[in-house]
């Protein structure tokens, strides 16, 4: 297949009075054309920081791209202008954030607001901008769209803000949609209608999708592909059916049996422990300390990515031989 975004060994860090936090510690996943990649995780794994760092959102200071490559269709993002990302934003890339009351501008119309990006990136006249804007309207499921073009951010609701907001994202064509919680502040009625639209939009118009979320729910219903992030890292990678059926990450089985589930009974199984600090993150496997089955060198040495299939790979030396013979060498020495 076709990949539209490749990211490598991509590093992100903020500098802090407190220290260096190293938010983002050698990232690498890959986006097919035309495909949904989740990216799951418990909160301040790095899952937003990497989204952000894609669209060169980062602020700096007190952030910065450290090290790594963002390859959208064979350009590197990571080393373009301000200038250049200007045009890429919103055009090339488009990106749905968590909140969608504040990615709107409460002072001006829900039609200006429409159509100001696409009269920035493409050169129409105003009637066929609200033409356009009409239509986007339409396919996100907004009723009465001429009325409603004119009315303000405070008479929608919170899933038809959503909705305005995946218009305005999606108003210039991207090739490449990040949605960035889009479901959180939503109940889960609206998140079904949600997650229903993106199904929708991806039929229609063939975009490849970025799904940033920690609601496994959200996963299980539109995702092609799982990236499974914990402390900056990225620690398990496989289709829909590996992660849930088949999960080898002793922190991706502790997700899946943290959610609720309509054919068990008893309580859930929360995973103990908190995430490492950051400032200093640990040398080994972050999941170390939290895991039930760690092993001497998890704790010395972080293990390479064992791959189980073509599509599934997964960072546990639980997986590779190789950890005994590298514990008796430690031992011995």
């Amino acid at each position: 297949m076709e990949k539209i975004l490749e990211v490598k060994d991509l590093h992100v860090t903020f500098t802090t009075y407190g220290g260096t936090v190293q938010a983002v510690r050698g990232v690498d996943f890959h986006l097919n054309k035309g495909e949904t990649l989740a990216i799951v995780g418990e909160s301040g794994c790095g899952k937003s920081v990497t989204s952000n760092a894609i669209m060169r959102l980062i602020p700096s200071p007190p952030g910065k791209i450290t090290a790594g490559k963002i390859l959208f269709k064979g350009k590197d993002l990571a080393k373009e202008s301000e200038k250049k990302m200007r045009q890429v934003r919103g055009v090339d890339i488009s990106m749905i954030f968590q909140d969608p009351m504040t990615a709107l501008n409460p002072t001006l119309t829900i039609g200006t607001q429409l159509i100001e990006g696409l009269k920035q990136h493409r050169k129409i006249t105003d009637s066929e901008a609200k033409k356009r804007a009409l239509e986007m309207m339409d396919l996100v499921g907004i009723p009465n769209p001429a009325e409603r073009m004119k009315q303000y951010p405070h008479q929608f609701s919170g899933g038809m803000r959503q909705r305005i907001v995946i218009a305005i994202a999606l108003i210039c064509e991207p090739e490449l949609l990040i949605a960035d919680e889009p479901t959180t502040a939503l109940d889960v009625t609206i998140q079904a209608q949600i997650l229903e639209l993106f199904e929708k939009i991806q039929d229609v118009t063939g975009v490849s999708i970025i799904l940033i979320t920690h609601d496994l729910g959200v996963v299980a219903k539109i995702a092609d592909r799982i990236a499974v992030m914990y402390a900056g890292k990225i620690i398990e990678t496989g289709t829909k059916r590996e992660i849930f059926y088949e999960p080898q990450h002793p922190y991706t089985k502790g997700l899946l049996n943290s959610v609720p589930r309509l054919d068990t009974k008893g309580r859930l199984k929360p995973i103990d422990g908190t995430p490492p600090d950051l400032f200093s993150p640990p040398e080994g496997c972050p999941f170390t300390a939290r895991c039930p089955f760690a092993m001497e060198v998890c704790n010395k040495v972080y293990p390479k990515s064992s791959n189980l299939s073509d599509s599934h790979s997964v960072d546990c030396w639980l997986q590779d031989e190789r950890a005994k013979q590298l514990l008796a060498t430690m031992v011995t020495n």
